[in-house]
């Protein structure tokens, strides 16, 4: 079956898809986007993503494309058209189609809305097997990362560094030499003292929405967790490492350039945390239970 696309107000095969070269996501990645996962054929997390659009939106001065209830309808239409029962819904809207210039338009453009859909794995039924490794490489990025903007050139390095090292992510360092976040995900640790840490807002990083559900996990299970920065140094002698977006959800890391994380396998709190996530994820309830770093 072909593919099925969504662009400015019609539904087209994949392959024909396209937008007006002078549209300014393509030329100046003068665009924001958002990535949904669907399990089972029903949108994961679906509200806290939309919030993050709506407000990557509002930073850059790009309206919604349409009112939030209409764009549900569009993705929920991408999804039935490409029969997704397992998948990635991506989304993405830039300022428009306007003569090339840096400054926005002089008359404001309607924005481009986009909208695909492909099918990925199931949700790993185990932790087993689901872990990866991972390189440290420099932050390059812009001041602004908190916005998901398209503009992502700088983590296709840092990414294309890790495969080329054999690694799955590249882990972000600052110039002040604390961990900012991974080049596409959050990164947790559980750190030699056994406190479980991820960065705080405040340190440039996108807050991340599987971050953010994962968070009221902890908080509903009364898991402690420290939000701040940690160190390179802090990350090499992690006793458990693992990362978290959307189509990581909670995935261990057990080596950091070529160095092995604990024992090399996923640790208790990485495992209790994946089948907390996994439960969330399959619209289960979860039962309050405490975990000992």
């Amino acid at each position: 079956m072909s593919r099925i696309a969504y662009v400015n107000g019609r539904y087209v095969p994949h392959r024909e898809a396209s937008v007006h070269i002078e549209d300014r996501g393509y030329q100046f990645a003068d665009a924001v986007y958002e990535v949904v996962h669907v399990h089972a054929g029903r949108f994961v997390d679906d509200g806290p993503h939309l919030d993050r659009l709506e407000r990557s939106l509002r930073e850059i001065r790009i309206p919604m494309p349409m009112p939030r209830e209409a764009l549900r309808l569009v993705l929920a239409e991408v999804v039935r058209r490409n029969r997704i029962d397992e998948g990635l819904l991506y989304m993405q809207v830039s300022r428009g189609v306007a003569r090339r210039d840096h400054a926005f338009p002089a008359q404001p453009v309607p924005p481009t809305l986009v909208v695909t859909a492909r099918r990925i794995r199931p949700y790993p039924d185990s932790i087993e097997g689901w872990g990866t490794t991972a390189i440290t490489h420099p932050d390059l990025r812009w001041a602004r990362c908190d916005i998901k903007t398209v503009g992502l050139l700088p983590n296709v390095l840092a990414r294309q560094a890790a495969k080329e090292k054999g690694a799955f992510e590249a882990i972000l360092i600052a110039p002040d030499g604390t961990v900012t976040e991974g080049a596409a995900t959050t990164v947790w640790i559980v750190d030699s003292e056994g406190t479980l840490r991820t960065r705080d807002l405040a340190g440039n990083i996108l807050p991340g929405c599987t971050r953010a559900v994962l968070m009221q996990l902890l908080r509903e299970n009364g898991i402690a967790f420290a939000e701040g920065p940690f160190t390179h140094a802090a990350l090499r002698i992690a006793r458990e490492v693992f990362i978290t977006s959307a189509t990581s959800f909670v995935k261990p890391i057990l080596a950091i350039d070529r160095v092995t994380v604990g024992d090399g396998t996923p640790g208790p709190v990485t495992r209790r945390l994946f089948d907390l996530f996994s439960r969330h994820v399959r619209g289960q309830r979860n039962e309050p239970a405490r975990v000992a770093a």
